[in-house]
Formats: structure tokens, C-alpha cells, sequence
């Protein structure tokens, strides 16, 4: 990008330079300027390199200054448009450089980037499942694990109901957020419904929908589509073909005024 800009910047240049000054038989001279002297116009061709007169009758000055005017604002708009594309690719390199190349969650708060800690997480079996498996070792019936964290509440705070975080991961995973729900001293994360005959699971979350951005190679930037509630929620990344699970825990808790 910043070749192309230079390149309409030396085209503006150029073009300021020099113009078509238009006559009224449908043909025209290059000229690098021109002045309306009485009943004729003295102009400097750049295809010849000196100063020449030509009687005004014969010129299309309307013309000439029409579409010089279209010209010079379609380059200006064009150079603005690069100058914008620069300008938004410096700010993501600038981004993308102040993340770590750990792999992790992270976040960005008053310019300073915050790694978020890896959440201790529980798998809790249904009972009355486990009892029946032990009897016959087909299972014959559904049953449910629960993706448990400690606590009802996060440790780590944002305070923006659109918070944007960074994922860099090791390889490409599914990931997104997940709204908790607070019982008994822990967190939900989701209930995974386990199918009978083949085991499979089926998970049940209460997923966040979500915009995301690759910014590089194994770099994501991802955030709500809509403003999140007051409340607990999760980072979560699905590892490999069995879904294990990478969590980072945070609360929205809005800024008191």
C-alpha cells in the first residue's frame, strides 16, 4: 500500500502539472498552465517546452476546467483512500506486534495487555449413568457430564460490555465465548449430553455470538456482537477432534458512576 500511495501522490504531482487544455474542434494542447490575455490565451505545452498563443474563440475554457476539476478531485479522493489504508495497516502491525507469542488469551486495557490465566475446570459425571454402565457395559440410556469452574465468580474483570480479546493458538481450533452460570459456589460452563450405543457427546452451552478477525497466522482478535449483560462468562478454545477444552474466565461487572 504505501508503493501505491506513493505512486498516486507522483500521479497528483504530475497531473498538477500538467493538463489538457481543451479546443472547440474536439482537439487539445498538453499545457502545464495557461493565461487569458484580452482575446488570446498564452500557455506553456510541455510537449514542446515553451510558451505559445492561441485565440480564446478558439478554446473550451468550460471544458478545460470541467473535467481538470473532476480529475484532480477523483486523484485527491484516491490519495486520501491509500493515505486511510496506510494508516489502518500500521495501526493493526502496531497491534499485532504488542501481543505476545506465547499462545493464550489476552487482553487490552489503558494500552497495557493482560494475559488471562488458564481456568481450573471440573468434569462432573451424572451418577445414575456410572451405576448403569457399571451393570452392563452398553450403555442403554442418556446421560450428562457438567463442565464445572470454582467459584461463582471470575477473578479477572473487564468493565466494557464489548470487550475485545486476543487469541493466538498453537493450531486452528474452534473458540468463542460462553455466558456461565453461577450455582452452588461454582460456574457452569456447559452440560454435554452423552448419546447411547455410540457415546457420542453433544454439547449444550450457552454460546456468545461473535465477530472475529484473523489478524495474522494464529492470531485472533474476537469480541461480542452485541453488548454483554452484567455477568459471568468464558474464552473458550475446543482443542482438537475431542473438543477438549481451554477456558479463561472473566466477569463483566459495568464501571460504577
Amino acid at each position: 500500500m504505501r508503493v501505491l500511495a506513493l505512486l498516486l501522490l507522483t500521479a497528483a504531482l504530475l497531473f498538477s502539472a500538467s493538463f489538457k487544455l481543451y479546443l472547440k474542434d474536439g482537439t487539445y494542447q498538453i499545457v502545464r498552465e495557461y493565461q487569458v490575455e484580452g482575446d488570446r490565451i498564452r500557455y506553456y505545452s510541455t510537449e514542446r517546452s515553451q510558451w505559445e498563443e492561441i485565440p480564446v474563440a478558439l478554446c473550451d475554457l468550460n471544458k478545460t476546467e470541467s473535467i481538470r476539476k473532476h480529475a484532480q478531485e477523483a486523484v485527491q479522493k484516491e490519495t486520501k483512500l491509500a493515505d486511510e489504508e496506510e494508516a489502518l495497516e500500521r495501526a493493526q502491525r502496531k497491534e499485532i506486534e504488542r501481543i505476545p507469542m506465547n499462545p493464550g488469551a489476552y487482553f487490552v486495557e489503558g494500552g497495557h495487555v493482560k494475559n488471562l490465566q488458564y481456568a481450573d475446570t471440573d468434569f462432573v459425571k451424572n451418577k445414575k449413568r456410572s451405576i448403569l454402565q457399571k451393570i452392563t457395559p452398553i450403555p442403554i440410556v442418556s446421560g450428562k457430564e457438567r463442565v464445572e469452574l470454582k467459584g461463582e465468580h471470575a477473578a479477572f474483570l473487564v468493565h466494557q460490555d464489548l470487550p475485545e480479546f486476543y487469541l493466538r493458538l498453537e493450531q486452528e481450533d474452534r473458540f468463542g465465548i460462553l455466558q456461565l452460570t453461577p450455582k452452588d459456589g461454582k460456574r457452569i460452563v456447559e452440560h454435554i449430553d452423552i448419546a447411547p450405543i455410540t457415546n457420542e457427546n453433544f454439547e449444550n452451552a450457552k454460546k456468545i455470538a461473535v465477530f472475529q478477525r484473523e489478524l495474522t497466522s494464529g492470531l485472533y482478535k474476537v469480541w461480542p456482537e452485541k453488548p454483554l449483560a452484567p455477568g459471568e462468562y468464558a474464552l473458550v478454545e475446543y482443542v482438537g477432534a475431542d473438543s477438549d477444552l481451554r477456558i479463561w474466565d472473566f466477569g463483566y461487572q459495568p464501571q460504577s458512576k
